[in-house]
């Protein structure tokens, strides 16, 4: 008798571990969802509706010197990212802590804005926002929208690390992006390694007036 009790019982605990977790993948989705939204709306707010004119991919050196950067907070949408192959739009935050990574792919504060010299990094959630990287292919463009312009990286090498690997966030010399998120994208709990795409920029496509 107090045998099938407990059989009952291990069954009921192991329903309620399956709701709560179908509760949190639902609530993380939830969150995602009306985070870039919340995310879009805010961008689209501070963009220009009617871009300037589309130019040819001009190179790297030729550009003009940076504009000086406006004050930018924490959850600020900064940047939309697009991957064309796979068909990928996502809106950046400024920041990479907990709330910031719920509302979308994180600019990690302090490394340089998209289009700028230097190193940008960029963090998002594998099961979330970035869990489109696991298609990336070398080659690939990345196009980065922010308020100063429109600019074309190209994926340069992909890359599985340990942790504690910190060379993508490195500052570089060079305008290079770099994207990073955990890996494997399929794995229960908190994943071993990490996933970085390297990407250098191509051109600018636009620069606002």
């Amino acid at each position: 008798m107090h045998r099938r009790r407990g059989k009952q019982f291990l069954a009921y605990l192991m329903v309620a571990g399956g709701a709560f977790l179908v509760f949190l993948g639902a609530r993380d989705f939830l969150g995602w969802q009306m985070g870039q939204s919340a995310a879009e709306r805010e961008f689209e707010t501070a963009i220009p509706q009617s871009p300037p004119p589309t130019a040819e991919p001009t190179s790297p050196s030729a550009r003009p010197p940076e504009r000086p950067r406006p004050l930018i907070e924490p959850g600020d949408t900064v940047a939309k990212m697009r991957i064309p192959r796979l068909s990928a739009q996502l809106y950046i935050v400024e920041g990479d802590g907990p709330n910031e990574l719920r509302r979308g792919p994180g600019h990690l504060t302090g490394t340089s804005m998209p289009g700028g010299d230097g190193n940008c990094v960029i963090a998002g959630h594998r099961d979330t926002h970035f869990r489109v990287l696991k298609d990336i292919r070398q080659g690939d463009d990345i196009v980065m929208e922010t308020k100063s312009g429109e600019y074309l990286y190209r994926v340069k090498s992909i890359r599985v690390v340990s942790p504690d690997y910190t060379e993508p966030l490195h500052q570089t010399l060079e305008p290079e992006l770099n994207l990073i998120t955990c890996y494997p994208f399929f794995y229960v709990g908190s994943a071993p390694k990490r996933f970085v795409v390297e990407a250098r920029l191509a051109g600018i496509v636009t620069r606002s007036s």
